[in-house]
């Protein structure tokens, strides 16, 4: 068993932020946002939090400023339900793993619809 602090908090960041968004924050411009994963630095001081949504670039910019206005209050929130003494500044990053994937499937795709003749 290998002891890993930081993917433990991690995971356990990712959990709490999740709740929050599902259940606390009701900010409007924070639409429909997934927590894909949360890297928390070997020192435990910077938590880079990726989210993903459907949505444009405008709509990604909106959720974008609503996630950083309430990152104070979930970085205390946080701090408190996991018991850290020191709790990690929070950076929330787009992840767009997601729509990279969905790219590479439809260019699959045409490749094999293109040599089915």
């Amino acid at each position: 068993m290998t002891y890993n602090r930081p993917e433990r908090v991690a995971e356990e960041i990712r959990k709490e932020i999740a709740t929050m968004l599902f259940e606390e924050i009701h900010d409007p411009r924070i639409g429909f946002v997934t927590i894909t994963k949360v890297a928390v630095s070997k020192d435990l001081r910077q938590a880079k939090v990726y989210f993903s949504m459907m949505g444009d670039e405008k709509e990604r910019t909106k959720t974008m400023e609503g996630l950083q206005s309430a990152g104070g209050y979930i970085k205390r929130e946080v701090g408190k339900r996991l018991k850290l003494r020191h709790f990690p500044d929070i950076i929330f990053k787009f992840d767009d793993s997601l729509e990279y994937a969905s790219r590479i499937e439809k260019i699959i795709k045409e490749i094999k619809d293109g040599q089915e003749v």
